[in-house]
């Protein structure tokens, strides 16, 4: 049991400095006086910019992109520190610098725009200055806001892009001069000005409000209120909650950090008090969160760039994403229930439970969410469906005075919603050097055509070959999502390791879909916050825990072993991802996936209705597997395999006790 210490909640400024540690987009200043006043108005300005071109239209294509890339440089120089020990109640001189550039580079376009547009050929010795300028400011913004990761490989990959002719084997090609690349890199949309900009400083800027709207209305206290009425009695109670919570946190949260401090700040300490080691406390907590960015309908804002990215539908991505989504939430709920079976561990008392009818009083905060998904369904534009969320959560917020937003927090909302879009925008720029390289030198393909080789240099075999590929493409999704946010590390991981993957569709009888080969290295991507030596979820966790980061790391993996199964079986069957399906098939790889989940995580936690032998645990997780794959035979070996194990460990339980069963497979709950 912890001390009386580790039982308390993180206040609201431990939980910022958690942040801070772990959160690079955290690291900002606290500005006071005329400093703060600007940097206010300058937030609001952004916020009101973004929402006046989604209501009237938006700018054409450059423009649109450098007023928002000109907006997020010019508040990421004032508001972050150069360094993580910096001055974090002043503006150095040499910010100030910074925001002039910044307003020559981005004030650039819209000046000269129809020289630019016109021109046709080499650019100027000014304008290569200017594209060099913003270049090196990308580059500066993204290392403070994000952290290295992203910012090391978009420099590899310009220095790739310049020394092209001295590269070794397959790696080599042309090159490109220093004015080519400054040219492609800011006076194209093939760089910076790219797609990934380009979705920023529209869907995903207005969702991000969007949420900031919904967390003024306290729908973050509502979730946690919400999880544990209708978890918090059961058996493990806290971690259910954990897991509950965090999956609707995940519907506003574009970070698992974020996720992980604000929803573990309450539910790690909870769990820690009913008995869970400190260890699985924080990795229940880091495995959820992180879960949150899979979890429909806004995903972590990458799935508004995979719109573009693999041209599909936005509904169409949403609605992949749900029954893997759904398993993955099942698979940790699922262990955390064995894990206290295991301990004999309960639920909360019935004291510390809100009242239902309290709880219902606010159930209108969900109407939002369910607002957002009917547009989508419906066929509705993005930005559309964005603006009618914010709409329709200022209109709800107005039922009860407590939910209220008021002009104050409407101010709030849109200088944090913008606040939070800075992140986002300096990723996307600098992910649009790394796109522009690979668009220019075709790195991508030559990548992926490597994976392809190794796997090939081992066998020919076309199962076998896709199999080796996929986890190939596995690993380097997971080095390449390590400390990147959710935008940044798709971006990545889609235009380096994704064409490893489309590149077999040569040479296999069925092709792969676009969209399944999208969501793999979008989910290891994700899993990368939770995946040693790394994993920045597993160690915010354990700022709240106390625990090992690696051993809560290894937890969490664990707990999201569905992140690392799911994603081989619906590239293998799209079904999965209800692609090419109906309803009723749909339903039954649902009902068979949930009941392999069971399997798995009983064999994971070692405990069923009894303690599992090492054999008994490799068979409960092979059982699984045979049931998530949706193929109609491995289908029916599964449920026989899941029959007999479940009726040996009745026939075992039972003889061992004497008094019959107690718990049932469905206590899972």
């Amino acid at each position: 049991m912890s001390d009386k210490n580790d039982r308390q909640e993180l206040t609201a400024e431990e939980q910022e400095k958690l942040l801070e540690k772990y959160d690079p987009d955290a690291q900002t200043r606290n500005l006071t006086g005329y400093a703060a006043k600007v940097v206010f108005f300058m937030l609001i300005a952004f916020s009101l910019f973004q929402l006046y071109t989604g209501i009237f239209g938006q700018l054409t294509a450059y423009l649109q992109r450098t007023v928002h890339l000109g907006f997020a440089l010019t508040l990421i120089f004032l508001l972050f520190p150069a360094r993580k020990g910096g001055n974090k109640t002043k503006i150095a001189w040499y910010d100030y610098i910074l925001v002039g550039l910044t307003v020559v580079v981005c004030g650039y376009w819209p000046v000269y725009y129809d020289t630019l547009v016109q021109q046709i050929g080499s650019i100027t010795s000014a304008q290569a200055v200017i594209g060099g300028l913003a270049i090196l400011l990308v580059i500066e913004a993204t290392r403070r806001a994000i952290g290295l990761p992203i910012t090391i490989i978009a420099v590899v990959f310009m220095v790739y892009a310049l020394f092209g002719p001295y590269m070794p084997g397959m790696l080599i090609h042309r090159g490109l001069s220093l004015e080519q690349l400054i040219q492609s890199m800011f006076f194209t949309t093939d760089g910076i000005l790219g797609t990934p900009l380009q979705v920023s400083s529209t869907y995903i800027f207005l969702f991000l409000l969007f949420g900031s709207f919904l967390v003024q209305t306290g729908v973050g206290n509502y979730f946690n209120d919400l999880a544990i009425s209708i978890a918090g009695r059961r058996t493990g109670g806290p971690a259910k909650v954990a897991i509950f919570s965090s999956a609707l946190q995940g519907t506003i949260s574009g970070s698992s950090v974020a996720n992980t401090v604000t929803t573990g700040s309450y539910t790690i300490p909870l769990m820690k008090r009913l008995g869970y080691h400190r260890n699985f406390a924080g990795a229940v907590e880091a495995a959820a969160s992180t879960g949150g960015q899979i979890m429909p309908p806004i995903m972590g804002a990458a799935a508004f760039l995979m719109i573009e990215f693999a041209g599909v539908p936005y509904w169409e991505i949403a609605k992949a994403a749900t029954i893997p989504a759904i398993l993955y939430f099942s698979g940790i709920w699922i262990m955390t229930h064995l894990e206290a079976k295991k301990q004999g561990l309960l639920g909360l008392p019935k004291e510390e439970i809100p009242k239902k009818k309290e709880v219902l009083k606010k159930i209108h905060l969900l109407l939002p969410i369910i607002v957002i998904v009917v547009l989508l369904f419906q066929g509705f534009s993005i930005e559309r469906t964005a603006l009618l969320g914010i709409l329709s959560t200022i209109i709800v917020s107005l039922f009860r005075k407590d939910t209220r937003i008021t002009p104050a927090k409407f101010i709030l909302a849109l200088t944090s919603g913008a606040r939070t879009a800075l992140g986002v925008a300096a990723a996307t720029a600098c992910a649009g050097i790394i796109v522009g390289v690979v668009t220019k030198t075709g790195l991508g393909l030559k990548l992926g055509n490597s994976l392809v080789s190794m796997a090939a240099s081992i066998t020919s075999t076309p199962t076998l070959l896709l199999l080796l590929t996929l986890f190939f493409t596995m690993i380097a999704s997971i080095i390449l999502g390590m400390g990147s946010p959710t935008t940044a590390n798709y971006i990545i991981t889609s235009t380096i390791a994704l064409p490893a993957i489309l590149a077999l569709n040569d040479q296999l009888e069925v092709a792969i879909p676009v969209l399944a080969a999208h969501m793999f290295v979008f989910y290891f991507g994700i899993v990368a916050d939770i995946t040693p030596p790394v994993a920045l979820a597993a160690f915010a966790a354990t700022g709240i825990s106390k625990g090992e980061p690696i051993r809560t790391g290894i937890n969490a993996s664990k707990l999201a072993i569905a992140a690392f199964i799911i994603p081989y079986m619906f590239v293998f069957q799209p079904q999965l991802l209800m692609i090419d399906t109906t309803i009723p098939e749909v339903a039954w790889i649902l009902v068979t996936s949930i009941i392999g989940m069971i399997s798995i995580g009983a064999g994971l936690i070692g405990f069923w209705y009894r303690k599992l032998h090492w054999i008994e645990r490799i068979l409960t997780v092979l059982t699984g597997l045979l049931l998530i794959y949706p193929e109609a035979n491995t289908d029916i070996f599964g449920f026989i395999a899941f029959g007999i194990m479940l009726a040996l460990q009745i026939f075992w339980k039972r003889g061992s006790t004497g008094k019959g069963i107690k718990n049932t497979v469905g206590e899972a709950n």
